[in-house]
């Protein structure tokens, strides 16, 4: 019997490599029920149904908004882009409103504001406090990343001071930060101000992947948050997926300090890196963000390095190799994790920074337009001067350098070009 993608999967488990990427639970069949497997149910009179919950389903989002502490919480088996979906509808529910947004947005947040026609105005994240400042200009929602896919936070508490002066709604896609609430120093943008946040739970908690959880802080959009993800979620969403969920929120009730163990571990591998002249940068404490640039060493080179030494990390790219820990990571992980830095290649010359974003480029047809019209691909230096068309961008870590309706500039092409991407789509 022919079975790829199984078959890679069993052949990719028997390496044996010390699992520091996502889902969360590592594999750790203690992670999860033992008998999750035989419970791949549908909506039956006793199971409830995701979208008209009445009953065990209703039940359990109740008791992991106790345990957040919000105003509402509701599972997705569709992934963090369906609680992106429905952020942005429950925040911007008519067509033509403004929605001030960080540049490092992943494109299931740029491809959902096209499709409800919704106007972003682009802002580096660095910029967006002095964007809300600026009485002159109107937004009706401000949407940001944080933490980002290096671990790197913003100030939520300033900017969500700010989005409460002006009476606008703070959107957080909160996808790498579900642990964010079971550290010491509570640093979840739900608790530091934020109106809602989407959860990518399977990404760090012991939840299947694609679980996730959209967390409603300011109880004004909390009637309709069912109705907004029900516009774009599944009518058949996985149980095991929502069940996975559940299970998760009771067992991080009855072990609330589980994650206070894994920044000292985080800590203590940033130590061994660091004497080898290696920086994290990373501000999440459970999150390990080795810029090996600094010592001639490209993130990808490192990514093998470590793959050779049993280690398999969550994302390498020119400059860093990242490593997300959890709970479930082993004594022994740890111990292969500061084995393979201690024999990473030193000594080389620091590597040129990699290219940053390039600047905002001129927005020549609006998003929705320019996504939904027919696109034709051309080689990369006869698309310069060109319309952008759809969403194309490097993953990791999924941002785009240019949105659909912008101009694409030399800068954002040497960008692309940096990234090993050759032909882009345009109108």
């Amino acid at each position: 019997m022919e079975t790829p993608l199984y078959t890679a999967l069993k052949r990719h488990l028997e390496k044996g490599r010390a699992p520091f990427h996502t889902p969360g639970h590592k594999g750790d069949l203690r992670a999860l029920p033992e008998d999750l497997l035989h419970l791949d149910f549908t909506e039956l009179p006793d199971t409830d149904s995701l979208y008209e919950a009445c009953g065990p389903i209703d039940a359990a989002e109740k008791a992991a908004a106790r345990l957040f502490r919000s105003a509402r919480t509701l599972f997705s088996a569709g992934g963090c882009s369906l609680c992106i979906q429905a952020m942005l509808r429950l925040a911007c529910p008519r067509a033509g409103q403004t929605v001030l947004c960080g540049r490092n947005a992943h494109r299931s947040a740029v491809q959902t504001m096209a499709l409800l026609g919704l106007t972003p105005v682009w802002a580096m994240p660095w910029d967006l406090e002095a964007m809300l400042s600026d009485s002159t200009r109107t937004f009706d929602a401000c949407y940001v990343t944080s933490p980002d896919y290096y671990g790197r936070l913003l100030d939520i508490p300033a900017l969500a001071a700010l989005c409460r002066t002006r009476g606008i709604p703070l959107l957080v896609d909160n996808a790498h930060g579900t642990h964010l609430a079971f550290l010491e120093e509570d640093l979840h943008p739900l608790h530091l101000g934020a109106s809602m946040t989407a959860d990518s739970a399977h990404k760090t908690l012991n939840v299947l992947t694609g679980g996730a959880f959209l967390q409603i802080g300011d109880a004004r959009f909390a009637g309709a948050a069912k109705e907004a993800m029900a516009l774009f979620g599944s009518t058949s969403p996985s149980y095991l997926i929502m069940a996975s969920l559940d299970y998760a929120r009771a067992w991080f009730s009855a072990h609330p300090d589980a994650y206070r163990r894994v920044p000292a571990h985080v800590a203590h591998a940033a130590a061994c890196a660091a004497a080898r002249g290696i920086p994290n940068l990373s501000d999440d404490p459970a999150r390990l963000t080795l810029e090996t640039a600094a010592v001639g060493l490209s993130g990808e080179e490192a990514a093998a390095c470590f793959r050779a030494h049993g280690v398999e990390p969550e994302m390498a790219d020119q400059a860093c190799v990242v490593c997300l820990c959890t709970p479930w990571n082993t004594a022994r992980d740890y111990a292969r994790l500061e084995e393979a830095i201690s024999a990473l290649p030193a000594g080389r010359v620091p590597l040129s920074p990699p290219p940053a974003l390039p600047p905002i480029p001129p927005q020549r047809v609006p998003l929705r337009e320019a996504l939904l019209q027919e696109s034709r691909l051309v080689p990369l230096q006869k698309a310069v001067g060109r319309i952008a068309a759809r969403v194309v961008c490097p993953c990791p870590p999924g941002v785009p350098p240019v949105m659909p309706g912008e101009e694409i500039t030399r800068d954002a092409a040497a960008f692309y070009e940096h990234s090993g991407i050759f032909a882009l789509p345009v109108l």
